[in-house]
């Protein structure tokens, strides 16, 4: 039992990239995962990992046993998670992985119900935007939409099943700078933009009547698709442009009368996302139950 101890020590240090991420990861301290992996490189009598002040990466070695022990210890712990079935409530933890706007619109009706039915489950969540393998990243399931699941994973759908972009302004802004009728006039506004982590900045798409238009917006602003949101939605509240997001995002601010629709009519509809994890191995029992539970709720 040491040596799993140990070996997965290496394995959470090799994933996060270093000792601190690993060790919040895995709910313990960066030296005691060090002195995990010192232990198993003296009795293997090879150096597993190379160490920086900056980074922490796997040599040669390290890498070699990366790719055989991550499916081994998955299978150990699919094996221990047999138990699971004998109890009578569900217990372990769940990781997560889901972009920002999954995080604010579709988890915060699903995680309080879920973790009070099932209070021996520690439940994880990583919120990022840029897309991953979720098994690679140490993740149990992810949240995506359509276009980017990957053809070899379960999807089950979560959350709202059709969800609208939306643009929305100050009434200050648009007393100052005019109100719209089309969407090429917003070539002639301040548009709050946003990117995503892997550089791309995308168009603004809008639909009415057959007709789609796609605008390249220009603005002053421009923000990364995730935590740095909020900041262009409050540039937005104080009047420094337009801004294009989800609806449900937006919808508390119009609501407030903070921000004004822009374009309503040409509001384009899209699918909600979707649950996704690996179809080819037995659920782990947390995200048995959490798939269990999101398939029960109404949409």
């Amino acid at each position: 039992m040491d040596d799993l101890a140990d070996l997965t020590a290496f394995l959470a240090v090799a994933r996060e990239g270093g000792f601190r991420n690993a060790a919040r990861v895995a709910g313990t301290s960066a030296s005691r995962l060090s002195d995990a992996v010192r232990r198993l490189e003296n009795r293997l009598g090879v150096r597993l990992l190379h160490r920086t002040t900056r980074s922490v990466t796997p040599t040669d070695a390290g890498a070699r046993l990366l790719e055989r022990l991550a499916p081994a210890l998955g299978e150990v712990h699919a094996a221990l998670d047999v138990v699971n079935g004998f109890r009578d409530r569900p217990a372990g933890r769940l990781r997560l992985n889901v972009p920002v706007s999954a995080s604010r619109l579709v988890l915060p009706r699903i995680v309080p119900p879920f973790l009070a039915k099932y209070p021996d489950i520690c439940l994880e969540v990583i919120a990022e935007d840029r897309f991953v393998d979720v098994l690679a990243e140490g993740a149990d399931a992810g949240i995506r939409y359509e276009e980017r699941l990957e053809q070899d994973m379960v999807a089950v759908p979560i959350g709202p099943r059709v969800q609208r972009f939306a643009a929305a302004a100050s009434p200050a802004y648009l007393d100052r700078r005019g109100r719209l009728s089309h969407p090429r006039e917003l070539l002639d506004h301040d548009c709050l933009r946003g990117r995503f982590a892997s550089g791309a900045m995308p168009a603004w798409d809008f639909e009415r009547d057959g007709e789609s238009v796609k605008v390249d917006t220009k603005g002053a602003l421009i923000v990364g698709l995730g935590a740095t949101v909020d900041l262009a939605v409050d540039a937005a509240v104080a009047g420094s442009g337009i801004i294009y997001l989800f609806e449900d995002w937006l919808r508390p601010y119009i609501d407030r009368g903070e921000l004004e629709p822009v374009l309503e009519p040409w509001w384009p509809s899209f699918s909600g996302p979707f649950l996704y994890f690996s179809g080819r191995q037995n659920l782990p029992a947390p995200l048995r139950a959490f798939v269990d539970f999101v398939r029960a709720m109404p949409p």
